[in-house]
């Protein structure tokens, strides 16, 4: 059950709402959706910084996530760490009172725990300081599972990706609510009844 920390002041203040998930669960799509209909989304950054390291690298191979395949990693997860922060505070066209991202900024710690990477306190301190109203996981989902120019992950990652992502998201203080399986439009639908927005 998804729970606001402050539900009487929900239409006051913006309320930040991240939709996650393993690589090919729907999540984009979703979010895709949900602009479509009008809600402001905050896409993926990870996408767009794994094709600029493509470019910009040569003879390295990505087979797995960007974050292992990159020549400096450390590098790369402060990046995508300082990216998802400047994604925060983003300020929206006026009007609006919830703003949904593609991915937040527990992701970082929860891929660098997936593929064993070693980071400093930076990494879960902010994952205190920058805080979310509500989280949304997709489950793994073999049979939409495809892999694509910017992702790299085989189905089993996917699973371990979720997995992580679960722990980690629970482990900072929220309660996770999975997305079932579905279209787009049943997602969406179940996601903003979830969020008494229907």
């Amino acid at each position: 059950m998804i729970t606001f920390a402050s539900l009487s002041l929900l239409h006051l203040s913006i309320k930040k709402v991240v939709i996650t998930g393993g690589p090919s669960t729907g999540k984009t799509s979703v979010i895709k959706h949900l602009e479509q209909r009008g809600y402001f989304c905050v896409h993926e950054l990870i996408r767009s910084m794994t094709s600029a390291e493509k470019k910009g690298t040569s003879g390295i191979s990505f087979e797995t996530n960007p974050i292992v395949s990159v020549k400096d990693p450390k590098k790369f997860n402060q990046m995508l760490l300082d990216g998802r922060i400047d994604q925060y505070h983003i300020n929206p066209v006026p009007g609006t009172d919830i703003v949904f991202y593609d991915r937040g900024i527990p992701d970082v710690h929860a891929y660098m725990d997936c593929f064993g990477q070693d980071y400093d306190s930076a990494f879960a301190q902010a994952c205190y300081d920058y805080r979310y109203d509500a989280i949304l996981l997709m489950p793994p989902w073999e049979e939409i599972y495809a892999v694509d120019n910017e992702r790299f992950e085989t189905y089993e990652e996917s699973v371990r990706v979720f997995e992580c992502l679960e722990k980690a998201y629970t482990r900072f203080g929220y309660t996770v609510t999975l997305v079932p399986k579905g279209s787009i439009e049943e997602r969406s639908d179940f996601i903003l009844e979830r969020l008494k927005l229907v």
